[in-house]
């Protein structure tokens, strides 16, 4: 068994004790769920491109900041020209929580990415009552069939998609209503980074679909080149989290690329 299908066998467990503590008409009523959402795609167009994390830990790295203030670091992110958030919500493996949404949404006035492992429709409700604006469509988790459907439902609640994908395989999964495709630099079974594998993916993407590189940017370097080869967009976490001042950091990553 890969750690992905223990995320994913945890994550099946968590939902269902989710959804006997709140009913969908229960998430509903949150002050969030009817708000008008920030899209994603307009904004990795019109600003850096980058979707800055905020990541406590991960399961190939352990524990990666767990003293920085949600607030803090997100606020800088959208100070200093982030296009979008990342947030992790996934507690056992990743260190995050709802509530690291839920503490930043009203002082950030742009896309924030509910982060998780989404495998059933209740999940999605959840997002989008927590303020979320994007959810994270991860093919090796789902079929074709389910990205379809978690898509329509996505767009029904007014959430926009970002399908991650990371072998040609799952080009598979791509449909024309996804809003961004992202490819994963890091394999999720062996967390391997390869940054020639995502430039030969993103390739025999349609070209009219915004691409975005995820994971595994360590440097300005690997920006670049990876900007250079067509992606759109660039989700980072670790690169900034990773230092005692993840504001600072990326305040000096930005300047630096925009020099």
């Amino acid at each position: 068994m890969t750690i992905l299908d223990t995320i994913i066998e945890r994550k099946k467990e968590e939902i269902k004790v989710s959804k006997s503590k709140n009913s969908i008409e229960k998430l509903k009523d949150s002050p969030f769920f009817g708000r008008k959402t920030f899209s994603l795609k307009e904004s990795v167009k019109n600003k850096s491109g980058i979707i800055a994390e905020f990541k406590r830990q991960s399961p190939s790295k352990g524990i990666i900041n767990d003293q920085a203030s949600p607030l803090e670091v997100t606020s800088a992110y959208e100070k200093f020209g982030a296009s979008g958030i990342s947030i992790l919500t996934d507690k056992d493996f990743f260190g995050g929580s709802f509530e690291d949404i839920l503490q930043v949404r009203n002082h950030i006035n742009i896309p924030i990415l509910r982060k998780d492992f989404m495998v059933d429709e209740y999940q999605f409700y959840e997002a989008k009552s927590m303020g979320a604006d994007v959810i994270l469509l991860i093919a090796s988790c789902l079929s074709p069939n389910q990205v379809q459907e978690f898509t329509e439902l996505s767009h029904e609640l007014g959430l926009e998609v970002l399908l991650e994908i990371h072998t040609e395989e799952e080009l598979n999964h791509f449909n024309s209503k996804i809003d961004l495709v992202g490819i994963n630099n890091r394999n999720l079974k062996d967390f391997k980074v390869d940054l020639q594998h995502s430039v030969n993916l993103k390739n025999l993407l349609p070209r009219d679909v915004l691409s975005v590189a995820e994971s595994g940017i360590y440097s300005i370097e690997d920006f670049n080149y990876l900007k250079e080869k067509g992606f759109d967009g660039f989700l980072m976490g670790e690169y900034f989290m990773k230092n005692k001042n993840p504001a600072n950091t990326f305040e000096e990553f930005i300047s630096n690329i925009t020099a």
